[in-house]
């Protein structure tokens, strides 16, 4: 996993010169006091603005992840964080408008919605605000003027998923988008199908379960040569999970992301993996490179994007990730 042994060397350096900063004297550095009540101490000095905005959809508890690791991030590096998020691109584009009216010092904003985030994001750039894009935007950050990435490789993710299906025999994959027009999404899809072509996809609206499930139930009732479903959220893999059971089909269930119900349905062997970005670390270094790029100049990742994922959590390995996931830090 080379793209993690860099993830933890980026990280290392990353904590580093946070410590180094934290420690500098007062004459135009910053310093250090004891936080209250948890984790190393909170840098002093000038309180930076870092407005983060995002396409989150309303109830997809993924993003309570991105927010634990920018929260935390915030709290030890004496950040002023702004978090605001809208699914719709013109929407999402007005709130990073905002956030270049009000004179923040620095943005992260996610891509999901290149078209309509990325002019206005490139206004920021132009405004002489840094700019990080992360979690969606991985091949589209630098047209928005973004010092760097945050993130997974989306058709790398998606390719390594049709791998393990054909690795296991899989007859059809069912790749399940449960918000159409998003990149991010239709291209992990697209990679799922590179490495196991026989793969359909199916479109539902993952902001109401009940209707994803009857959906999806739908399906492998009528076309029962499914093997394996491919979820794209912890929270959709759920809902396949349920719609298998009320179809009576044997199909397997894998899936991208985590949360605490799907990763305990991977230790009983309901799901068969989950290839997760690991957000927490998206949402932490967003803040943290921000804070090193306006109080010292540094640019992580040397013009390439860092990459948080795939790494799969499977029967190898939910033993140690499982207790994490109750905090939000996977």
């Amino acid at each position: 996993m080379r793209s993690t042994r860099k993830l933890v060397r980026v990280l290392a350096t990353a904590a580093s010169l946070a410590v180094a900063l934290a420690a500098c004297s007062s004459q135009g550095g910053a310093q250090s006091q004891p936080s209250q009540g948890g984790g190393g101490g909170a840098a002093q000095g000038k309180r930076y603005t870092i407005a983060m905005v995002t396409h989150e959809q309303a109830g997809d508890t993924f993003w309570d992840k991105i927010r634990a690791g920018a929260q935390d991030a915030a709290k030890s590096l004496n950040v002023d964080l702004k978090y605001s998020n809208n699914e719709n691109g013109p929407e999402q584009a007005t709130l990073v408008q905002n956030a270049i009216d009000s004179k923040v010092d620095g943005l992260a904003v996610t891509l999901s919605n290149a078209d309509a985030v990325i002019p206005v994001a490139k206004k920021a750039a132009d405004a002489g605000i840094p700019v990080v894009v992360f979690n969606q935007g991985f091949d589209q950050y630098k047209q928005a003027g973004a010092k760097m990435y945050f993130g997974s490789d989306e058709d790398l993710a998606g390719q390594s998923i049709g791998q393990r299906i054909k690795t296991d025999n899989g007859g059809k994959a069912l790749c399940v988008i449960q918000a159409q027009g998003s990149v991010a999404l239709e291209t992990r899809c697209a990679g799922v199908k590179k490495t196991f072509p026989n793969t359909e996809n199916l479109y539902v609206n993952g902001a109401d379960k009940p209707a994803e499930q009857a959906s999806i139930g739908a399906k492998l009732q009528e076309d029962k040569s499914i093997t394996h479903v491919v979820t794209l959220g912890a929270g959709d893999a759920l809902a396949a999970l349920n719609a298998k059971n009320d179809a009576g089909s044997t199909a397997k269930i894998v899936t991208f992301d985590l949360n605490p119900d799907a990763a305990k349905a991977i230790k009983d062997g309901k799901i068969g993996f989950s290839v997760d970005q690991q957000p927490y670390v998206q949402g932490y270094m967003a803040v943290t490179a921000l804070w090193l790029n306006l109080t010292n100049g540094n640019d992580l990742g040397g013009g390439k994007p860092v990459l948080t994922g795939p790494s799969f959590v499977d029967s190898t390995n939910i033993d140690q990730i499982l207790p994490y996931t109750a905090s939000n830090k996977r």
